[in-house]
């Protein structure tokens, strides 16, 4: 994804009637004059959105007209995915940078180098109503009793899933042996594998994630104490193994954040884990295979239905930022419309507080691009089944440092492959997470 950048400058109504567009038209160039220099500047940075709608809504209109009514420049930078890590780590080394950094996933490493954002949560509680459960488990310290960042949406990260495939199998995607099962007989019959990652990316470390909670195992329990040398670990990484062998193909060893739709969308893959990035994508490039993919709530497994988060929007507001009441404001504004947010998404992002979609599941219900038009209906019980990254506690330092330096992703790509044991990939992720956890407890962050 190539970085761009789009500058959002306000300006003053000039024209009051539709003739004066008219005269313009007959008199040559329409020339807008300067207007002067807004009083304050606000800087954002944040990814490039899959659904490029949301992008062009947010970078050419939404901005602006906060702009005019802020007296506020505000500029937007859009950078990859994969480089919002290191760009954050120069903004934390120079301390200068943006005033609003938004990350896809929780930050709480940065726990000491951004404000308390509680002062945003309880003034958008004030005007809006409670934030659901995961934007707290994402954004807030209860070591420190601070909140490391805000949360404006998340990203459901349901089952695409190819229905003429598995309609011809007999079988649907509902749970972890349904999967197992069902693409080896699709790939047997068909010769078209399951795309589930095993590589240093994000979409790996959520589905590795997904088949551990859902198995029973975690990386730590509820109070944040270190428990992923267990039985139900064990199992899942003989589990993986046996999915890897029987129902994909060596590719996904490496993949990036965007191989599994590049995968499905191509006619190449029966089944992946993705937000809905994949059918809005077929959808609006109107390719032949939208109408076959579909889609299912996160897998069952033995112990229970669940799955995480595709992403978790997070705004952190760094202490050394210029403008920090400037976005706070933005913030709490852009909450108060946070319904053309979820529109231009195309029902992408996921509102934090649900007061601002109240219309959501007709919304879900009814979609004018889908086919089905109930297609995107699945999702309106997302909150039943999607969860934080740390569950069942907290997404703190350790997590955060797990997360990012890919150490489940490793144990179970090892364990697939049978470049180890699983047992001899737990021990090596242990003893890593082990050291990791000792850091944050020294720094008592954890």
């Amino acid at each position: 994804m190539s970085e761009q950048k789009t500058r959002g400058v306000t300006r003053r109504t000039f024209v009051k009637a539709a003739t004066a567009a008219g005269l313009a038209a007959g008199l040559g160039p329409f020339v807008i004059p300067r207007r002067a220099q807004a009083a304050k500047t606000l800087k954002i940075l944040q990814w490039n959105h899959f659904v490029p709608g949301y992008d062009k809504w947010f970078n050419n209109t939404y901005i602006k007209e906060w702009g005019e009514k802020n007296d506020t420049q505000v500029i937007v930078d859009n950078v990859g995915l994969v480089t919002l890590n290191s760009r954050a780590a120069a903004e934390v080394s120079a301390q200068k940078g943006h005033d609003l950094f938004m990350f896809l996933w929780p930050p709480p490493v940065y726990e000491d180098q951004v404000i308390d954002h509680a002062e945003i949560y309880q003034e958008c509680q004030r005007r809006y109503g409670k934030p659901i459960d995961l934007a707290v488990r994402s954004t807030y310290n209860p070591k420190t009793r601070k909140y490391y960042g805000f949360s404006d949406s998340y990203v459901p990260d349901p089952v695409n899933y190819r229905k003429d495939l598995w309609d011809d199998v007999g079988m649907a995607p509902d749970t972890w042996d349904d999967i197992r099962e069902g693409g080896r007989k699709i790939k047997q019959k068909h010769k078209i594998p399951v795309g589930i990652g095993l590589s240093a990316e994000i979409d790996t470390g959520m589905a590795m994630r997904a088949i551990m909670y859902s198995h029973g195992s975690s990386v730590q329990d509820a109070e944040g104490n270190l428990v992923l040398n267990s039985p139900q670990t064990r199992e899942c990484l003989k589990f993986v193994k046996a999915l890897f062998e029987e129902t994909m193909t060596p590719e996904v060893l490496a993949w990036d954040a965007s191989s599994n739709n590049r995968m499905i969308l191509a006619g190449k893959g029966s089944l992946v884990l993705n937000a809905i990035s994949v059918t809005r994508e077929a959808e609006n490039k109107k390719m032949p295979i939208a109408d076959q993919i579909w889609l299912a709530k996160a897998a069952k497994g033995p112990v229970r239905r669940i799955g995480l988060e595709h992403v978790m929007d997070v705004y952190t507001i760094w202490k050394f930022a210029a403008n920090i009441e400037g976005a706070k404001k933005f913030l709490v504004d852009y909450i108060g419309n946070f319904r053309q947010g979820f529109l231009n998404s195309e029902f992408y992002n996921f509102p934090c507080f649900p007061s601002r979609v109240p219309d959501i599941k007709q919304l879900l219900a009814k979609d004018s691009k889908a086919k089905p038009a109930n297609k995107y209906a699945v999702l309106t019980d997302v909150l039943d089944w999607a969860t934080n990254v740390g569950y069942p506690g907290y997404a703190n330092a350790a997590i955060d440092e797990v997360f990012s330096t890919w150490v489940l992703n490793t144990m179970f790509a090892k364990a697939a492959t049978g470049a180890t044991s699983p047992e001899e990939a737990l021990s090596e992720a242990e003893a890593a997470c082990k050291r990791i956890w000792a850091k944050w407890k020294e720094k008592k962050m954890i």
